[in-house]
């Protein structure tokens, strides 16, 4: 009998050398999304690892360096009553933007995201739960993700949905993967500051004064809409990077712009 295992193990490292392994899987070690920030209109720079991975995965966080070029995002975990501050003040200075909503959002202000896109913004996905997704399984994360497109298409009509912008900036290889086979885009960041405690709101200018030291050409801008500081700035913000020349554009624009880029890189 012990001779027969003996064969059989034999057998079995044949069979695996001969067979080639599959590739492996991605890792699901997670990654705390991070950047030096910009300044003097020096565009922000998160470091060759986290390029790598933004590259490698098809993922975006700053546009050209060289445009003057802004993109407006804001992410709508819940409502505090500034979105219709912010939604009046983007219609009057024809500015787009994405907003980023979480299942809750969608539950709880169903007319905003419907005014949202009436309005010519993008709506992107920010799970529906708000989770750490790399917590989670790969079934539980396609969920989280389609229960949000699903509820903004019946909301909206709006059938597809591209942009991902993972919760809490946490993700890793694995997680972007599966986004990505779901159809989704990550949207990091190359400008952002504390905005999102509610008790801790400083007044207007501190936002206005933490978005204009970190500006940059082709600035992903994250700005929370449950920020009071951020309503009341917005205005002032947005006139005067007009002044400065910036352009406000839609993450389609950054899209199409990445992929002109693209062929030139190789």
């Amino acid at each position: 009998m012990k001779q027969f295992y003996k064969i059989l193990m034999i057998l079995n490292v044949l069979f695996l050398c001969a067979v080639p392994f599959a590739e492996a899987e991605y890792s699901n070690e997670p990654i705390h999304w991070g950047f030096k920030k910009g300044s003097d209109g020096k565009a922000a720079d998160a470091g060759k690892p986290l390029e790598k991975i933004i590259e490698k995965h098809g993922a975006v966080y700053k546009g050209d360096p060289n445009k003057k070029d802004i993109y407006l995002t804001f992410d709508n975990g819940y409502e505090n009553g500034y979105t219709e501050q912010i939604l009046a003040v983007l219609k009057q200075e024809k500015v787009p933007a994405t907003f980023f909503v979480t299942g809750h959002y969608l539950e709880s202000a169903p007319e905003l995201v419907e005014q949202m896109v009436y309005e010519g913004h993008t709506i992107g996905n920010h799970s529906w739960h708000h989770p750490d997704m790399t917590r989670i399984s790969d079934e539980r994360i396609k969920e989280e993700l389609e229960k949000v497109r699903a509820a903004t298409a019946e909301l909206t009509g709006k059938k597809t949905m591209a942009y991902l912008r993972p919760p809490r900036g946490i993700f890793s290889e694995r997680t972007m993967d599966i986004a990505k086979q779901a159809g989704y885009t990550h949207v990091f960041w190359s400008l952002a500051f504390v905005d999102w405690n509610t008790d801790q709101q400083k007044g207007w200018k501190y936002s206005y004064d933490k978005i204009m030291s970190q500006i940059h050409p082709g600035a992903v801008i994250l700005l929370h809409t449950v920020s009071k500081d951020n309503a009341d700035a917005l205005e002032k913000v947005v006139k005067d990077l007009k002044k400065q020349g910036y352009t406000f554009k839609t993450l389609d624009d950054l899209m199409i712009s990445q992929a002109i880029k693209e062929p030139m890189l190789h």
